[in-house]
């Protein structure tokens, strides 16, 4: 017969083990796109108008979309400033910001910089969007909780 002592320690080890599996503790974490199915946020600022930058901008946000799902997530890309000539409809980047439209992203001009460029609605992409001022939108998407990514 075994002394009392060994089963002792199997009852505190028995115990340990039952305190970790109902804690989470030492459990391995689930996948970001699995770990919280609560609505994820993030703006993006393009004030550039390098098609390079809209890109690595357009890419960013797909893999959002893919690792978090596109339901789990809302994204806003923000241009002001030299970004502003990547909405023209005839811009480098205008078929892929449609497809990036298509798939949940917004994606919103700078009135403001439209004014100072002589821009019109109709000179730019159908799919975008219009805010009054981009840095004004940047703000208050900020205080509304979303991450603000500036690629």
């Amino acid at each position: 017969m075994k002394p009392i002592h060994h089963y002792c320690g199997l009852t505190a080890a028995f115990a340990l083990a039952l305190s970790f599996a109902s804690t989470g503790a030492g459990a391995v974490d689930a996948p970001a796109s699995q770990a919280s199915q609560e609505m994820q946020k993030v703006v993006f600022q393009v004030s550039a108008g390098d098609p390079k930058i809209w890109n690595l901008t357009l890419n960013n946000a797909k893999n959002v979309q893919q690792e978090l799902g596109a339901k789990n997530v809302d994204i806003e890309i923000v241009a002001y400033g030299p970004g502003i000539g990547m909405l023209k409809f005839d811009s480098a980047v205008a078929n892929r910001i449609d497809e990036a439209v298509a798939e949940g992203v917004k994606v919103v001009a700078c009135e403001n910089t439209m004014k100072a460029q002589k821009l019109s609605k109709d000179d730019m992409l159908s799919s975008a969007g219009f805010v009054p001022a981009g840095v004004i939108e940047l703000m208050k998407k900020q205080k509304e909780g979303y991450a603000y990514i500036r690629p």
